[in-house]
């Protein structure tokens, strides 16, 4: 039978909807405003691939993902906190985000920006209550891979480097993996170990994980870089040839369409080959990885 991917992410991201609005401070609490935003750019319509992730990598290990789940929400609150800040007039200056007008355009940019900053503690405060339903010694090694994804060795060393190569005449291709490797793989090959790190899973099964993640994590942001040239702006939700505008760093740029439709397939197959030891429990993982290419690239 043919894994149904569509009614799965429709499925989970419900399931994280809910979670996530239960786990946000509501409206009422003091400060609202601060509040107001924050479940703005959160509960706004999304992807949900890196809390996604945290769950089927639970269930690839035989873990129970209701287990895993404050950290699966947690995973999306950085995320979040990252497209805040990079929404803002120092960074990309963008408009629009997930459909709607960025959080600093409705919220003002102090707002926008301690609204980021409270999302990224609020998220190591759910890992940290992972461990009302994990045994507690899995989650300490869960919140340092997190961190580690999320900071200067992550997310914020890549979004650095691709900052400082906008504009540059000549640019290697290991500059352009580095970036994508950090920016954008770093987090979502941290959801890819976190769920089966907190569900008990081996250490062989860990590093499977691991070599999956930083393969659909590289594969995911080529597909972007190609989407920012072909995609449909309706339905990604955000204006595209920003990156052409910014004179950004891409595969595109580097590489040509074609070349980068290659490199983003031939990660996905690595991305697979890393499952092969992995029974049917890791079906959604597998799905997962070939519809980042085949998002009409």
């Amino acid at each position: 039978m043919t894994f149904d991917l569509a009614t799965y992410l429709c499925t989970q991201q419900q399931w994280i909807q809910e979670a996530l609005d239960r786990y946000l401070p509501g409206v009422d609490a003091c400060p609202q405003r601060l509040h107001e935003a924050i479940r703005y750019s959160v509960l706004a319509p999304g992807k949900r691939l890196r809390p996604i992730l945290v769950l089927a990598s639970a269930e690839a290990v035989g873990g129970n993902s209701a287990a895993v789940l404050p950290t699966a929400c947690a995973l999306e609150c950085i995320h979040v906190f990252s497209l805040i800040h990079d929404d803002l007039p120092c960074m990309d200056n963008d408009d629009y985000r997930r459909g709607r007008l960025t959080n600093h355009r409705v919220y003002g940019e102090a707002m926008a920006l301690l609204a980021g900053d409270a999302l990224l503690a609020l998220a190591f405060q759910l890992i940290a209550e992972n461990a009302a339903t994990v045994p507690p010694e899995r989650v300490l090694p869960v919140l340092r891979l997190i961190a580690r994804a999320s900071g200067t060795w992550g997310m914020v060393g890549g979004q650095v480097v691709d900052m400082e190569s906008q504009g540059r005449a000549e640019v290697s291709a290991e500059t352009l993996h580095y970036i994508h490797a950090h920016k954008t793989g770093a987090l979502l090959t941290a959801s890819a170990m976190a769920g089966a790190m907190l569900s008990g899973g081996s250490e062989a099964q860990v590093a499977a994980l691991r070599a999956y993640g930083e393969h659909i994590g590289l594969a995911f942001q080529i597909a972007d870089d190609i989407l920012d040239v072909t995609g449909d702006e309706k339905k990604l939700g955000k204006p595209v040839g920003s990156d052409q505008r910014r004179d950004k760093l891409t595969y595109p740029k580097l590489f040509g369409l074609e070349e980068s439709r290659r490199r983003a397939h031939a990660e996905v197959e690595a991305a697979l080959r890393a499952l092969e030891h992995f029974s049917s429990s890791a079906e959604p993982l597998r799905a997962i990885a070939r519809y980042i290419v085949e998002r009409d690239l």
